[in-house]
């Protein structure tokens, strides 16, 4: 495959690849099984997409490249030992969402005073989210009401748990959660509660009231350019971690519908803000407003 990449002023182009796309659909099992394949297939470079799927690549891979894209905190997943440089074989680009921005963002829409937190146990990256949202919350006065999950099937459960304890749901790029959010969607509107989102792809479909987020779009060219690097010789412990910090490479979303049925006003400045907006049952983008 020829292609073209430009991001930052940075041209890259004219190296033939051959791409070879697996998905574990969050099963820790199949992620091990689609690493051995790479290993046996000897691949130049392994991507692994978020935390699972990378901590898998990298467990089996020990001769050539690594590329994690997608991950929370890359130093407690023990990919890396610090943000400076790539460690052995591995180095990637983070999504570290600012959880204590967003939930003092979150609270300018509707001041919620118990926010429940439902995060897989297991993940690296979803026990740091949840440690940081207690920390926050603790700061800003805010009880903390967490939920653990191991499955996309116990979200529902979880979800239903936190029904009359929670007055608001956060959701943070935990991946397990975000491929079960539907169940907790359905249970928020329910019982009227509203759900904030550090994910704005989970929250393209509508109930997810405000959401503020990575644009993955921009996530996905960072890691071309980093895998580009490394297929042209370049060492990835020369790099340092991918960080995006431009406010360009974030996206946000309202549903105003969801808004509506929770009696809830979005503030006119978020509103004209926004990338997406969800009303009357349509998806509506900032390009065809």
């Amino acid at each position: 495959m020829k292609y073209k990449v430009t991001l930052n002023g940075r041209t890259y182009g004219g190296i033939k690849v051959k791409i070879d796309k697996q998905n574990a659909n969050g099963d820790v099992n199949t992620a091990s099984s689609i690493a051995n394949k790479f290993k046996a297939e000897k691949v130049d470079v392994a991507i692994g997409i978020a935390t699972p799927m990378a901590v898998a690549i990298a467990s089996a891979i020990a001769d050539k490249p690594v590329i994690f894209s997608g991950i929370t905190d890359p130093i407690s997943a023990h990919l890396v030992e610090t943000m400076d440089s790539g460690y052995k074989n591995v180095n990637g680009v983070v999504d570290t969402i600012p959880v204590a921005e967003q939930i003092q963002e979150f609270r300018k829409i509707y001041p919620f005073k118990k926010l429940g937190f439902i995060y897989t146990s297991y993940e690296a990256n979803a026990v740091s989210m949840a440690k940081t949202a207690e920390e926050t919350c603790k700061k800003l006065g805010i009880e903390f009401i967490p939920a653990t999950i191991t499955n996309t099937s116990e979200v529902k459960q979880a979800a239903e748990s936190l029904v009359g304890r929670a007055d608001a749901f956060y959701v943070t790029n935990d991946n397990t959660l975000v491929a079960g959010v539907n169940s907790l969607i359905t249970t928020a509107a329910a019982n009227n509660i509203p759900i904030f989102s550090g994910d704005i792809t989970s929250s393209l479909n509508g109930g997810v009231i405000y959401a503020l987020g990575f644009d993955y779009y921009n996530i996905g060219k960072a890691t071309a350019l980093m895998v580009i690097d490394v297929l042209n010789g370049k060492d990835v412990k020369s790099m340092p971690v991918g960080i995006l910090k431009n406010s360009s490479d974030y996206l946000s979303l309202v549903d105003l519908d969801t808004a509506k049925k929770l009696n809830i006003a979005i503030p006119q400045e978020k509103i004209e803000k926004s990338d997406y907006i969800f009303e009357n049952g349509k998806l509506i983008t900032k390009n065809n407003r």
